[in-house]
């Protein structure tokens, strides 16, 4: 099972490639660990955007991606462009992606602990998010597939 987590700030999409065979982790390394959107209004720039994000899922044979659910509103809301891009990757056909509230990623985390400390991963710091986010989906589809 390979997982890609995707963590969506501003106009970057953060990623991060988490697979688990044998109870044993591995991270991928991956030639590209963020994408960037230009101009979200622009019909091409999204196309391309959807093509890319799709072509490094189908290079690295990505089973699943996981991505943390923005909030529409209130103080830590998602921008516009945030959302475009969410769903961009949500269209993508043959491609599982799920996401999760803050509060799923909480509780999952709290019954699963990480097992390593970040820091020993070798992943940068930007990508800490998205680390999280394709071990918490790893972690419901091993535990918990019944909530699926």
């Amino acid at each position: 099972m390979r997982t890609c987590g995707v963590e969506i700030t501003g106009s970057d999409v953060l990623l991060c490639i988490l697979s688990k065979d044998n109870d044993v982790f591995d991270i991928r390394d991956v030639r590209q660990t963020r994408f960037t959107l230009g101009n979200g209004n622009d019909t091409e720039i999204m196309r391309k955007f959807q093509f890319d994000f799709a072509k490094l899922m189908q290079d690295y044979q990505i089973d699943s991606v996981a991505i943390r659910e923005r909030q529409p509103k209130g103080k830590f809301a998602g921008s516009a462009k945030g959302f475009k891009m969410e769903t961009a990757i949500q269209l993508i056909e043959n491609l599982d992606v799920r996401l999760f509230t803050t509060t799923e990623i909480k509780e999952q985390v709290k019954r699963n602990p990480i097992p390593i400390d970040f820091d020993d991963t070798g992943l940068k710091k930007y990508q800490e998010n998205a680390f999280v986010n394709a071990y918490v989906y790893i972690m419901k589809k091993t535990y918990r597939s019944d909530e699926m």
